[in-house]
């Protein structure tokens, strides 16, 4: 019994539990009956006891058994350490301890994964002994103690590494001060496995930078370069992978170095292992995200981008080619037309869009190539044209292709032009380059009226995927494109024919306004109202229809007026039939179906976007607040999504509309803000947040009753900002400022709280108008309270420093006489003190507004 002495087994039961064990780990054994016998001891207290007995001493098991056992606690102890009685728990611990040093490996390996799950159940400061055991260890000569104990911390410092960095009672330094010293000294072990665990534990706090490592950053950076030359691939991986994180989170530590790490990087990009050339080639993307000198980095594109070019080199397998003779007059199978998944709208920055064709999205080289040739043509434009200028012979050799005799041919020729869509864009501006894009484009119009199912397939999508590079380039070619996706779109079956919608749409997005001309319009519209008016409102063939007049709406903007009723009012009665569906199906004469909501709800998005204060005719007369809000309480998370979106859309163009309801509707929203579920609705919350801030910024100060609530669940959010969601913390940071701007009075007494977190999001934003919403918050809550922002000041001051330039004059003049009234606040040389410790780039950006 637990209490009455050390805990001994029953050799009865030490041999029953081996035997279950040898059982389970055996590939012939009966699965089921094995997991029900463990099943039942696990309702004997002293199991776990048993389990680590094993683990830890059992000298007749073999390893797989131990390990096995070790496993098998740690799954337990993952739901139910902190239900065991203590006594139970310090035995475990104590059986624990000695296995840091444990001659065989896979025990080693293990004993850390236990050790990290209890350390996460009842914290570092319910075992004060662990850390004792992991610096003895770690000093010892012992090179199983100290790979077992940097093993152990590796993983605790990937699972929690906050908790390191914490003030504990007790202690007179912080567990990271005590480690870290330890952790740098390994990079330069003779062991491999040293200097890979402990490079692996110091990058987890690369993103928290907690203070230890700041002032060690000198020698951290100089262990980074020494084991940039590593003989071993894992090493030099995270090597790349730390100065990515480092160039993403403070690229002012780098600056004195950049011009070594890009030469390495250059190197390591070309490395024979694809996961180093995969973490160095994250660099390129990160380093022009970051704003960094562009001059620097030039001179280096010559032997940059023939790197990446020859990374983006597709594999014989990246593309199934299977039923290539599919002929346009044999009838679709059902199990042709793979199910189709609507996205609901999102706002903000990760749209998360596939755009790779079927295949599974899995990121690689050859995408990270290209993601990397992408942002460094946004950066430097024609300038990489003369190192591209291979690929039109490329092109030039595939434009044949297009009319081979064999389908399989003309259908991977489309394919593989796709692929430099954006480079032939970019020729557009030189004579030969423009004319290479015409024979493209009329040469992908042509397939696309083949007669092989599997060329048009590919045809219409290569034609998508061209759209969305040439965008308003396609103006002068309107007329041509869309006399070919209409004819396609009478002739198309049914699985082909939601590429063209997709194509149409595309084209809408890309082109925008061009579109509003007559002649346009009456090639484009009436074969699809036709099809709008032949499909009933419970034909789901009406899913990409809704999506593709989403995106013809807010291209057309006003010039969509002329068709926007009769759209606008299928879909008020779609959702109305739907909702009346989910609780009666017999009087709604339809079955519910969540995506005829989703859909409609996106289209209404489009029409507000599309329409402006325009839509307001349309909807002062119907029912849809009701509908909208009972959409928004909805338990399906696509449809509360959606919902929210539309919300904010409203709110932003009609927001008197959603006067009579707005309590209903900021109480709702706020309630998705503080669900405890928050990683299962990431981005059902992300929208709530966006459209809680564009309701603020309209009704002001009658948003106050739900402020502290939203505030609340911000907190979180941004003090855990490196595992979550991009787009929630932007938008999060957002909504936190537009709140402080409407309502200081009630945000301001909390500041200090989150200011440094604020400001370190606010950083990460781009200049728009949403961040000088933010900003107008930041400096009202200032004023209101400046003492709340003292602690914060330099965060306050990298924050103001992050803006390329300022547009409104008047928030220009608000950030000066925040910057001038914290510098006369602060007297006696602590201006000067931290104005000094701030990085070369901040000051010199600071100067703009007169300190």
């Amino acid at each position: 019994m637990a209490g009455q002495g050390i805990w001994q087994p029953k050799e009865e039961g030490l041999r029953e539990i081996c035997g279950v064990l040898e059982q389970h780990i055996s590939p012939t054994s009966d699965k089921t009956r094995i997991w029900q016998q463990l099943q039942h001891y696990s309702h004997f207290p002293d199991f776990n006891d048993y389990l680590v007995f094993i683990f830890a001493h059992s000298p007749g098991a073999s390893v797989e058994i131990r390990q096995a056992a070790g496993l098998l606690l740690k799954n337990n102890l993952r739901s139910a350490f902190k239900s065991l009685d203590p006594a139970y728990q310090q035995y475990i611990k104590s059986q624990l301890l000695p296995c840091l040093g444990e001659a065989e490996k896979d025990i080693r390996n293990t004993v850390g994964t236990i050790i990290s799950v209890i350390v996460q159940q009842g914290r570092i400061l319910g075992w004060p002994e662990l850390l004792q055991a992991l610096v003895q260890c770690l000093d010892s000569n012992d090179i199983n103690h100290t790979e077992g104990a940097l093993d152990t911390l590796s993983k605790i410092c990937e699972d929690i590494p906050r908790e390191l960095d914490s003030d504990l009672p007790g202690l007179s330094e912080r567990p990271i001060d005590v480690f870290l010293p330890r952790l740098l000294q390994f990079f330069g072990s003779p062991h491999a496995s040293l200097r890979k665990l402990s490079l692996g534990s110091v990058n987890q706090f690369i993103m928290l930078m907690p203070n230890a490592l700041y002032l060690s950053m000198d020698q951290y950076l100089q262990g980074l370069f020494v084991l940039s030359h590593d003989p071993v691939a894992e090493v030099r991986k995270l090597v790349c992978a730390a100065l990515v994180q480092l160039i993403e989170v403070n690229p002012s530590f780098l600056e004195p170095h950049l011009k070594n790490v890009i030469e390495f990087m250059l190197q390591a990009n070309k490395d024979a292992d694809e996961e180093v050339a995969l973490e160095a080639c994250e660099f390129w993307s990160a380093y022009c995200e970051a704003q960094l000198n562009p001059e620097l980095l030039r001179e280096f594109l010559q032997q940059l981008i023939p790197v990446l070019l020859s990374n983006m080199v597709y594999a014989a397998d990246d593309e199934s080619l299977i039923d290539a003779e599919e002929d346009e007059a044999v009838p679709d199978r059902d199990q042709d037309l793979k199910p189709r998944f609507h996205s609901s709208r999102f706002h903000g920055s990760e749209d998360m869009k596939d755009d790779d064709d079927d295949s599974l999205n899995i990121w690689n080289l050859r995408k990270c190539s290209a993601a990397g040739l992408d942002v460094l043509s946004n950066v430097y434009g024609d300038e990489i044209l003369p190192i591209l200028m291979p690929l039109v012979q490329i092109v030039e050799f595939l434009l044949p292709l297009l009319d081979d005799k064999f389908p399989l041919l003309r259908s991977i020729t489309c394919w593989t032009l796709s692929r430099f869509s954006k480079f032939i864009v970019q020729g557009i501006g030189h004579p030969k380059g423009y004319e290479q894009f015409n024979k493209i484009l009329m040469g992908l119009l042509c397939r696309i009226l083949d007669t092989n199912k599997r060329v048009q397939e590919a045809a219409c999508s290569a034609l998508a995927t061209l759209e969305e590079e040439a965008a308003e380039e396609l103006a002068p070619h309107l007329e041509i494109i869309l006399q070919h996706l209409l004819c396609a779109y009478g002739r198309y079956q049914k699985r082909n024919l939601r590429i063209v919608y997709d194509a149409i749409g595309t084209l809408a997005e890309a082109v925008g306004g061009e579109l509003n001309q007559p002649r346009y319009l009456q090639i484009l519209m009436p074969p699809l109202i036709a099809k709008w008016e032949q499909l009933s409102d419970a034909d789901k063939d009406l899913f990409p229809l809704l999506e593709c007049f989403t995106s013809i709406a807010q291209a057309l903007g006003n010039g969509f007026s002329q068709f926007a009723q009769p759209v606008f009012q299928r879909c008020i009665n779609i959702i109305q039939s739907q909702q009346l569906a989910k609780v009666n199906r017999s009087s709604a004469g339809v079955q519910y179906e969540k995506e005829f909501i989703v859909c409609s709800l996106d289209l209404l998005s489009g029409l507000a976007e599309g329409l402006g204060s325009g839509i307001e005719s349309l909807v002062s007369q119907t029912n849809l607040r009701d509908q909208l809000l009972q959409c928004c309480m909805d338990e399906t998370i696509d449809v509360r999504q959606s919902a929210l979106a539309l919300l904010g859309d409203l709110a932003r163009v009609c927001p008197a509309y959603l006067h009579p309801c707005l309590s209903e509707f900021l109480s709702v929203a706020a309630k998705q803000m503080s669900t405890p579920k928050l990683s299962e609705s990431i981005s059902v919350a992300n929208n709530a947040c966006w459209a809680i801030g564009e309701l603020a910024v309209k009704v002001r100060q009658e948003v106050s009753p739900i402020v502290m609530t939203v505030v609340l669940s911000i907190f979180p959010i941004l003090q855990h900002a490196e595992g979550v969601n991009r787009s929630l913390v932007e938008n999060s940071a957002i909504t936190l400022g537009r709140l402080a701007w409407v309502c200081p009075e009630i945000v301001s007494p909390h500041m200090e709280h989150f200011m440094q977190e604020w400001c370190n999001a606010l950083s990460m934003i781009r200049d728009d108008i949403e961040k000088e919403d933010a900003f107008h918050g930041l400096c009202a809550i200032v004023r209101t309270n400046p003492s709340g922002a003292l602690n914060s000041l330099s965060y306050l001051c990298r924050a103001i420093a992050s803006w390329h330039v300022i547009r409104s004059e008047e928030l220009h003049n608000e950030v000066c006489q925040v910057l001038l009234g914290y510098k006369q606040i602060l007297k006696d040389g602590a201006w000067e003190q931290c104005f000094s410790a701030l990085e070369p780039q901040v000051k010199e950006k600071l100067s703009k507004y007169g300190v």
